[in-house]
C-alpha cells in the first residue's frame, strides 16, 4: 500500500534504539525526508547508518535530550536545518520511560524530571513545528504514549500521570487544528520487545525472586496474543497515521498491544 509519505519531512525522536528507531526506518523505507533524535551522538550516528544502509535514506541528526529546554532547541535548529525549506509535515514525539516503581520510592525531583522528558517535551516541539504545518494546511502529529494510559500498571506511576496528560494535550491539539487538514494522535505500545521492557522484566524478576526468563514469560502470559510485540508492528501503525490515507483519524488513542488493554474505550 502507498501511503503517499515520499517526500514528506519527518523529526522522530528517541530514535537510536527501540520503537523510535523502528518507526525512524519505517518512514525512511517510505521516502520520507528524515531527521532523527538521541541524546547519545554515537548511538545516534549508528542508527542513522543502520537505517541509511536498508533503505538508501540520507538521514539527519538532531541530537539532544528533550528534557532539557536548551538541548530542545537545538533539536528543533536542526530539524530546521536538515529538511526542505525548514519546514516539518511528520512530528513524531517520543522518549525514553521514567523510571519504574511505587509512588513513594520517587522523590518529588524524579517527579519533576518525568514531567520535563513526557509531557514538556511533547508541549514544546509541537509548539515549534505546528504553525507551520498551518501554513501549509497539512500536518502529522504522533505521541508514543503507553497502553498504561488506557489501563494504568501500578510499577509506572510516572509513566501512568505524565503519558496521560499528553493523551489530554494531543487530545484538544486535535480539536482545535483539524481545521487545518492536521491531524494529531496518540499510538500506545503494549510490551514490545526493547531495552526499556527488559528493565521492567528485570525489575520485577527482582521482586518476585524468579530469573529474568521466567519473569517474561509471565508477563507474555498476560497478552492474548502470548507473546510481546516487536518494534516494527508499532512503527507500521505510526507510518499510517502518518499517511494521506489516515487522513480522517485524529485525536485517537491506538493501542498495539496484543489486546493486553481489556477494556472497551
Amino acid at each position: 500500500m502507498d501511503f503517499g509519505l515520499k517526500g514528506k519531512r519527518a523529526l522522530v525522536c528517541g530514535a537510536s534504539a527501540g520503537l523510535g528507531a523502528a518507526v525512524a526506518a519505517t518512514l525512511a523505507a517510505e521516502g520520507v525526508e528524515l531527521v532523527i533524535n538521541g541524546r547519545d551522538y554515537d548511538r545516534l550516528v549508528a542508527s542513522a547508518t543502520k537505517i541509511e544502509k536498508a533503505t538508501g535514506t540520507k538521514v539527519g541528526l538532531a541530537v539532544g535530550d528533550v528534557s532539557i529546554v536548551a538541548d530542545r532547541v537545538k533539536i528543533i535548529n536542526a530539524t530546521r536545518e536538515h529538511v526542505r525549506e525548514g519546514v516539518l509535515d511528520i512530528l513524531v514525539a517520543n522518549s525514553g520511560g521514567p523510571p519504574p516503581g511505587p509512588f513513594l520510592e520517587h522523590s518529588g525531583d524524579a517527579w519533576s524530571q518525568a514531567g520535563k522528558l513526557l509531557l514538556d517535551s511533547a508541549v514544546s516541539l509541537t509548539r515549534a513545528f505546528l504553525p507551520d504545518m498551518i501554513e501549509q494546511k497539512w500536518g502529522r502529529l504522533i505521541y508514543l504514549t503507553s497502553v498504561a494510559v488506557l489501563q494504568p500498571m501500578d510499577e509506572l506511576i510516572l509513566s501512568n500521570a505524565y503519558r496521560a496528560g499528553v493523551t489530554g494535550f494531543c487530545k484538544t491539539v486535535s480539536n482545535t487544528y483539524a481545521k487545518h487538514g492536521i491531524t494529531a494522535n496518540c499510538v500506545c505500545p503494549g510490551y514490545t520487545a526493547t531495552e526499556r521492557l527488559a528493565s521492567l522484566v528485570k525489575k520485577r524478576a527482582e521482586a518476585a525472586g524468579v530469573t529474568p526468563r521466567e519473569a517474561a514469560q509471565v508477563l507474555a502470559a498476560d497478552v492474548p496474543v502470548g507473546r510481546v510485540g516487536k518494534p516494527e508492528e508499532l512503527a507500521a501503525t505510526v507510518a499510517f497515521l502518518a499517511s494521506e490515507t489516515a487522513g480522517y483519524i485524529t485525536g485517537a488513542s491506538i493501542p498495539v498491544d496484543g489486546g493486553l488493554h481489556r477494556g472497551l474505550l
